[in-house]
């Protein structure tokens, strides 16, 4: 039996991780792990980059009306990835600095416009 292909937006989602996972490779970023799934949610890449782990947000927007791709992430989406990062250090046991990116892709022309803002928050002490 054939498994049906995934919908349209999970498709655009994955399109856009695999555009973002090429990006920061080809910066000298090597991938840890891919859709990290805990308890509260899903962090899409964890990089590491030289002595930091840098756990990746990757959005996809269609345009920037209500504040594109880097207005989507509020307070509540930086806490659950923060937790997700505190799970994947204890988890790995690592004691890495860690830095929180944004991949921020929005279509053009054939292809995407790539915003990546490093160190885009921080984990409040």
């Amino acid at each position: 039996m054939k498994t049906p292909p995934p919908p349209d937006h999970i498709r655009r989602g994955q399109a856009a991780e695999n555009l973002a996972l090429r990006f920061l490779q080809a910066r000298g970023l090597s991938l840890l792990e891919r859709n990290y799934r805990w308890r509260g949610g899903e962090i899409d890449l964890i990089m590491q980059d030289r002595d930091s782990v840098v756990f990746v947000e990757v959005r996809l927007r269609r345009n920037q009306r209500y504040g594109g791709a880097l207005a989507s992430i509020d307070q509540g989406k930086q806490k659950r990835l923060i937790q997700g990062a505190q799970h994947y250090l204890i988890r790995h046991r690592l004691d890495s600095a860690a830095r929180f990116d944004v991949m921020a892709l929005t279509p053009d022309k054939g292809g995407f416009i790539v915003d990546w803002i490093r160190d885009a928050f921080q984990a409040s002490a």
